[in-house]
């Protein structure tokens, strides 16, 4: 598992929180990045002054076809389930997080990490002369030699 948190480089602490009167919040990077970024959510969880009803958080995003679809991710109610780990649950921005039931206050908190994308490291790799991509290649196997018992 990859790690996350504040000893992983590029990783800088997310939150944000729902209430009736912010129903929505949404995680966006600039377009013009040219890193990978991933927001692990750690924790979603009823803040103080949370009445005892059902509070369902929703992730908004995309599936493979583009299409937008919503996908709850936690019920919250302060009597029985006021926090729930959501153990680094990965999503790729843009992302919006609502709350489809309920008045809150909920909060997510989590980690916003930011990853150099790989085409950029191997950019000097793609410079190799044909000498140095032969000493590259692994060495044949060979076949064992037989070894045959003295009589």
């Amino acid at each position: 598992m990859e790690p996350h948190g504040p000893g992983c480089p590029g990783s800088v602490l997310f939150g944000c929180e729902l209430t009736a009167s912010t129903k929505s919040y949404t995680f966006q990077v600039e377009e013009e990045d040219d890193s990978d970024h991933i927001l692990a959510l750690s924790v979603v969880c009823l803040m103080d002054g949370a009445k005892d009803e059902c509070n369902v958080v929703e992730v908004v995003g995309r599936n493979h076809e583009n299409q937008e679809i919503a996908v709850p991710v936690a019920n919250l109610k302060l009597s029985c389930q006021p926090l729930l780990s959501l153990d680094n649950f990965k999503l790729q921005p843009p992302v919006t997080f609502r709350l489809a039931a309920g008045s809150g206050p909920v909060h997510l908190a989590g980690w916003h990490r930011t990853v150099p994308r790989e085409d950029t490291f191997f950019e000097e790799d793609d410079d190799l002369s044909d000498e140095e991509e032969e000493e590259q290649e692994l060495a044949p196997i060979m076949p064992a030699k037989k070894w045959r018992r003295k009589q």
